[in-house]
């Protein structure tokens, strides 16, 4: 009988323990927060730092979005946003990177490799803001400079007269970025084909050792959800919305430094600027038509 009246006592201490414990974390707590959050100059933030524009809601200041065409095509009025490998681009519901690392150069049945990936992407912001697009490791159309080379190995794990090579990142028919290389003709990649027991050689190329197109112009960030490009994406986009909008190239630098904020704290992270603010402002101060 006395070892059945301890342990209801201990169950019932427990059960206390969860009754004050749920009311003070799953119930006050969470309030008090919110009521905090309500103050003056927490507000905005707190209920999601919606942006508005012609009086209806357009976004939130913290997460991006693509200013592209029903073909996803982008915009030319308009700044465009970073990359993003959020879902199918700046989901909120599926946050997160490509998890692709530096070294996944190699284009695979489930997609382009990260390097292809950053191929595509300086090439096609060189088009469209009309500088040179092209990147170290780069093929002219967009693709990784990469080559697969059989032949035998010596100590060091390398090819010195090949057999074989293949530009693994471009498929038949495609004409290779090379056309030799160490006195072998470069081939295209055969569709089905492994490649995986020959030496993965990528190839600098002749592109400059600073591209003109800016980092955050061909990578996705972290979150996927990124409101802010660098202020030197921004400056490369500038005369392209100047031109379209038929603004002088002084207010459009004006309205970028107006939408730049600058490192937390003083130190902390880079200057940004907010993509949505800037095309809202761009389209309050020269409306395109049409």
């Amino acid at each position: 009988m006395g070892m059945f009246q301890n342990l209801l006592r201990r169950h019932a201490a427990a059960l206390r323990a969860l009754l004050v414990l749920t009311a003070v974390c799953g119930v006050l707590y969470p309030l008090a927060v919110t009521a905090i959050a309500q103050l003056p100059g927490l507000k905005a933030k707190a209920d999601g730092s919606y942006v508005s524009a012609d009086g209806r809601r357009v976004g939130s200041a913290l997460i991006g979005q693509s200013f592209t065409d029903a073909q996803g095509r982008p915009l030319k009025q308009y700044f465009q946003s970073r990359p993003s490998a959020a879902g199918d681009g700046y989901d909120p519901t599926s946050s997160g990177a490509s998890n692709l690392g530096p070294e996944n150069i190699v284009d695979t049945k489930g997609g382009p490799s990260l390097l292809s990936q950053v191929c595509a992407r300086s090439k096609a912001v060189g088009e469209l803001e009309g500088v040179d697009g092209r990147r170290p490791y780069c093929t002219p159309g967009g693709a990784g400079a990469v080559l697969s080379v059989f032949g035998p190995r010596d100590a060091a794990g390398t090819v010195a007269h090949p057999t074989r090579v293949i530009s693994v990142n471009e498929p038949c028919p495609a004409t290779p970025f090379r056309s030799e290389y160490r006195g072998v003709r470069v081939q295209c990649a055969a569709a089905g084909q492994d490649y995986r027991e020959s030496v993965i050689v990528p190839v600098r190329g002749n592109a400059p050792a600073r591209p003109v197109v800016p980092s955050d112009a061909v990578t996705a960030s972290g979150s996927g959800l990124d409101s802010g490009i660098s202020p030197a994406y921004a400056r490369l986009q500038a005369p392209r919305v100047a031109r379209v909008r038929g603004l002088p190239a002084a207010e459009v630098a004006r309205l970028i430094d107006a939408n730049t904020t600058g490192r937390a704290a003083g130190f902390m992270g880079d200057p940004a600027v907010n993509v949505l603010k800037l095309n809202i402002a761009l389209d309050e101060t020269a409306p395109v038509r049409g």
